[in-house]
């Protein structure tokens, strides 16, 4: 086999890349993406055009290279992170739009939170600030604002997801609900320390259990994608956030190296070796 597939479905585009075995870029295609906006502060994208988008450029980019399927050793996904979307289990039709990670329409319930003294418990268990940037209260606004979506969730009709959880859902015909550890970290619901969901902040954020995804490391065979896919079920062997899988990618495999990104927003990672700070 030649190559591994990247998928890289991000707030503005989706990208799939094709890497040699020196890990030379064999071939990159781009999609641009289009995201809404219902209200001031609010910011949404059409999950089944994130969808459809990131394998339109998956496809192409083989024939770009002049690459079959049989040719992809596995596929490797990074992506816009806390983006927000769930979904009918039964049907696969999400429920509402996917709440992008620029949304700001929970900015008053997380100052609700911060009023409760609620702060240094979640920054302890989860090493975030509370804002609306993360997944948590957007898992929450959906759950009070579409019709029947609490109850449905309580009773584990519905699954919710960054994209990642998105397009591994889709590309394992609905037989995988996983997500790495990375995305999970920046839902404001698991706990760093444990590498797990938290109990205590499923409980603030009023998020039933069942709705959310497994977590796995980020380099884990999570499943093979659908035949139809590529034409060839292909491993799927590595998830990442974007911007972790670029500090990753920039080589900062060493505590203390840091990078920032410059992209549709601007981000700075470090990494901190095993302590956390």
């Amino acid at each position: 086999m030649k190559y591994i597939l990247a998928l890289d479905q991000g707030t503005s585009s989706s990208r799939a890349a094709l890497f040699d075995k020196d890990l030379s870029v064999s071939a990159i295609t781009q999609e641009d993406l289009f995201p809404v906006y219902p209200h001031s502060g609010w910011v949404e994208h059409d999950p089944n055009a994130i969808l459809t988008s990131q394998i339109r450029v998956a496809q192409s980019v083989l024939q770009v290279c002049g690459a079959a399927s049989s040719d992809i050793a596995g596929i490797g996904i990074a992506n816009q992170r806390e983006t927000t979307i769930i979904w009918n289990r039964e049907t696969g039709e999400p429920i509402y739009n996917a709440i992008v990670w620029q949304d700001r329409r929970t900015a008053e319930f997380c100052s609700l939170i911060q009023e409760e003294g609620l702060t240094e418990i979640i920054k302890s268990k989860t090493g975030l600030i509370v804002d609306p940037y993360f997944s948590a209260t957007k898992i929450q606004w959906i759950l009070d604002n579409v019709p029947a979506a609490r109850k449905d969730a309580e009773a584990g009709r519905l699954a919710f997801g960054n994209v990642d959880s998105w397009l591994l859902w889709n590309l394992t015909d609905g037989n995988v609900h996983a997500t790495d550890i990375t995305n999970a970290s920046r839902t404001m619901l698991a706990n760093i320390h444990t590498g797990d969901w938290d109990s205590e902040l499923l409980e603030i954020f009023q998020v039933p259990r069942q709705l959310l995804p497994d977590i796995k490391p980020s380099s884990y065979v999570f499943a093979n994608s659908r035949r139809e896919f590529l034409g060839t079920s292909t491993p799927i062997s590595g998830i990442a956030g974007d911007q972790q899988a670029a500090l990753f990618g920039q080589a900062c495999t060493s505590p203390g190296f840091a990078k920032t990104t410059y992209g549709t927003g601007s981000f700075v990672l470090m990494h901190t070796g095993g302590t956390p700070i």
